[in-house]
């Protein structure tokens, strides 16, 4: 795949990008390694400075990078500035909070006087220069959300990001650069997938993160275990929505139709399964597919737009395959189902119209399968039990959502459900505060949160002994 910006609205190719030469990414990768024998040294009021001050920066840079997210994967310019501004909120988070997630623990006293020691303290200390792998769909929010924790606790980052949002990759660089950070602290690898393996098997990278698809994660997971490395690895979703009688129904469609075609439909944690109780179902049904029908595509640019494009033409080719497999074997179209006639340039973008099947059986792809798209699955379940079988029916476990004020029956999910988190009537998102991350095929390790400052650091038992003579 090159490395280029093609604006998905359109088809354009805007700017392309040579692939960095083998030499230099040896001079990154070696800055990187001599970044960090200074970065980690630093104390956190220091880290925390530079970290505020790109806060500031992306803050400030806002529009301008919000339409070159746009330009370059095709979210609405709503959703672009809404994200870059939750960059910044992450950033001030842990800038403000690492100290403390990082402080160093004390075993108890009978443990540590059991053992023989005067005492005993639990270090936190960074593991190195950290490769990060990350996908088109937030282009800056998946990399800020590694890069804050990552560079907080002392360790520094090589970024390769998806081929087809160099601009935004190459905006982060010098993000971090502007800031303050020096050289080598947080950089850029213009490189193919193809180029991956060998920057992850050099032993001046410490590990990785990835977040992207099943095959991917497999192939730096598999890598990373030869060379034993840790990984961290946030892949695919195909969350549960589950709607039980007691909801409030007007707030649980409006949300559901949030929830599906945020980001065109492309993010992990969108809800993408419908399952909803037989005593509602015909009411639900009706009222989201009317939203669903209701929605506007066209120009991400546009403000008036509420779906822009799919990211890439292979998106929406896969989406195409997955909705005409279900309904060649039965599934109901109730809305969309293809491509939207847009004038002009658009006609050439990458466009797939807001969709709801119904009437789903286990032998279609999509009951199986990730939809990358604005597609929603509706199930119809007769109970409790049936909707924690169908929820959990899934090689995915990233997190779910349920819309129920029944208590019994929200620590029934709590308990039941296989996933990362368990959202009650509202829509899954992540926040710095709250560990992120899922379950199955969906990946393993945490993301934000104190578990996820953690996951790049050495935990260091540091054991001192009794002076002589302390038992006299």
């Amino acid at each position: 795949m090159p490395i280029a910006t093609v604006n998905p609205a359109t088809g354009e190719t805007l700017k392309t990008f040579e692939a960095l030469a083998p030499d230099e990414i040896e001079r990154r990768v070696a800055a990187a390694a001599a970044a960090f024998r200074h970065h980690r040294t630093r104390d956190f009021a220091e880290r925390a400075r530079l970290l505020r001050r790109a806060a500031d920066l992306l803050e400030e840079d806002g529009d301008d990078i919000a339409r070159t997210m746009t330009l370059e994967m095709g979210k609405p310019l709503a959703a672009a500035r809404a994200e870059a501004a939750k960059c910044v909120k992450a950033m001030r988070w842990y800038a403000e909070h690492a100290e403390a997630l990082l402080a160093d623990e004390h075993p108890p006293a009978d443990a540590v006087a059991d053992s023989g020691a005067s005492a005993v303290r639990v270090h936190h200390r960074p593991l190195g220069p950290v490769l990060a792998v990350m996908p088109w769909n937030f282009p800056l929010w998946q990399v800020v959300r590694f890069a804050a924790p990552a560079l907080m606790a002392g360790n520094v980052g090589l970024l390769k990001h998806a081929s087809n949002v160099p601009q935004t990759a190459l905006y982060l660089e010098d993000l971090f650069r502007r800031a303050g950070y020096p050289e080598g602290c947080f950089q850029t690898l213009l490189i193919g997938s193809g180029a991956v393996e060998s920057v992850l098997r050099d032993p001046r990278v410490a590990a990785a993160t990835l977040t992207g698809s099943e095959p991917a994660g497999r192939s730096v997971a598999s890598v990373a275990g030869d060379e034993i490395k840790k990984t961290v690895l946030e892949l695919g979703g195909s969350d549960p929505y589950v709607v039980m009688p007691s909801a409030d129904l007007a707030r649980a469609v409006r949300t559901a139709v949030t929830a599906r075609v945020q980001n065109n439909g492309q993010s992990c944690i969108a809800a993408k399964r419908f399952i909803v109780h037989t005593d509602v179902y015909e009411t639900f049904l009706e009222r989201f597919t009317a939203r669903m029908d209701g929605l506007t595509v066209g120009d991400p640019l546009d403000e008036a737009t509420d779906v822009g494009p799919l990211a890439t033409e292979q998106g929406r080719a896969d989406v195409e395959e997955l909705v005409d497999d279900a309904v060649r074997l039965g599934a109901v179209p109730r809305c969309g189902g293809g491509r939207p006639a847009l004038p002009g340039k658009l006609a050439g973008g990458w466009f797939y119209e807001p969709t709801v099947l119904s009437d789903i059986t286990p032998e279609m792809r999509i009951h199986r399968e990730e939809a990358f798209g604005p597609v929603a699955t509706v199930y119809r379940v007769a109970d409790l039990d049936e909707a924690v079988s169908v929820a959990n029916d899934s090689p995915f476990g990233l997190s779910s959502n349920v819309w129920t004020r029944d208590e019994d029956e929200q620590r029934r999910f709590v308990r039941d459900l296989e996933a990362g988190g368990v959202f009650f009537n509202g829509m899954t998102a992540s926040h710095p505060a709250f560990p992120f991350g899922g379950v199955k095929r969906s990946g393993y390790g945490r993301e934000l949160s104190g578990q996820g400052i953690r996951e790049f650091c050495n935990v260091t038992t540091v054991w001192y002994g009794a002076e002589p003579g302390a038992d006299a």
